[in-house]
């Protein structure tokens, strides 16, 4: 038997998609091993989403009560929670939070880790990771050898699923230790209004949009569909935008349902970032550009006609 340890995110109070997410692959995995899932939560007032994770699959929810993220002390409650739980498998979300403390539990409890997942199966009693390899260009399967398996999981990897668990919960406190790195402030000013990460629509602008100006075209149609503005690494380059909204591999690796690359031609770094999207909708007034080869849907055109179209018309669908 191997049990499954989730832990869960929240932001600005509110518990992120990508903790139902892996909760219900987690359930999954212990469906497949003849396992439980145990889902923790770390923060203020977390016990009041045990019933959200329960849900999706949660045998068990534990709530340990602390005050605002720190890498070192979350690392110290996990591999607490992991000592005590003794799970086979741990998955955590491949978020700036997660990228920070999943390491150093892995060092603390001896565990393997797989950074990135957006794929999860079992074979032969152990979990194989999918994860993108050679800046996206390829993926490779998994498998960690040790007793206890760390995976990061990307969000918008995982389908969640309506699947109750037992739901019960418990308050633990393991040991938060001594940390050494304090977070003497913190500035948010430059984020998005919606999350790119966890974003399930990005519409996206590149060198084609010509100058900062015009990101209010692109910001429209982004309002509109409730999505989140991106960018290539040109218009971050040129100082039209903040590098927060850049995708690609030196900026952010999304997998939204839908991106809707504007005027970007499709570098390998870009595609590096965005290739796992559902669908990919290219807009491009040059036909031969490259992001036509990996587009669902490829529209030749001008973006400053085809996007102001696009939401007069989504403005009409959508009320």
């Amino acid at each position: 038997m191997s049990n499954v340890l989730i832990v869960g995110e929240l932001k600005n109070g509110e518990l992120k998609k990508i903790s139902k997410e892996i909760t219900s692959a987690g359930r999954k995995i212990a469906d497949a091993l003849g396992g439980k899932v145990t889902a923790l939560l770390i923060g203020s007032g977390v016990e009041k989403f045990a019933g959200d994770l329960g849900a999706v699959g949660a045998d068990s929810i534990v709530t340990v009560n602390a005050g605002d993220f720190n890498a070192e002390t979350w690392a110290n409650l996990v591999a607490g929670v992991i000592q005590d739980k003794k799970p086979s498998v741990v998955l955590v979300p491949h978020t700036s939070q997660g990228k920070d403390y999943s390491p150093r539990v892995a060092v603390k409890v001896g565990a393997g880790i797989v950074a990135d997942a957006v794929g999860l199966s079992v074979d032969g009693g152990k979990v194989v990771a999918k994860k993108p390899i050679y800046s996206g260009k390829a993926y490779g399967n998994f498998k960690i050898t040790s007793d206890i398996a760390i995976f990061t999981v990307r969000p918008n990897s995982q389908e969640v699923v309506q699947k109750a668990g037992a739901g019960a919960a418990e308050a633990a406190s393991p040991s938060a230790g001594d940390a050494k790195v304090k977070i003497v402030s913190s500035d948010l000013s430059g984020g998005n209004k919606v999350q790119l990460a966890e974003a399930s629509i990005i519409v996206s602008g590149g060198r084609g949009i010509k100058g900062p100006e015009n990101w209010p075209i692109l910001q429209g149609l982004a309002d509109v569909l409730g999505a989140a503005l991106g960018a290539s690494r040109a218009a971050v380059d040129a100082g039209w935008i903040a590098h927060s909204h850049q995708v690609g591999q030196t900026g952010k690796t999304v997998s939204p349902n839908c991106y809707i690359a504007c005027g970007i031609s499709g570098a390998i770094q870009h595609l590096a970032g965005m290739g796992s999207s559902k669908y990919i909708v290219a807009i491009n007034k040059d036909g031969d550009a490259p992001i036509f080869k990996v587009a669902t849907y490829g529209v030749v055109g001008d973006l400053f006609e085809v996007v102001p179209a696009l939401t007069d018309e989504f403005k009409k669908v959508l009320g």
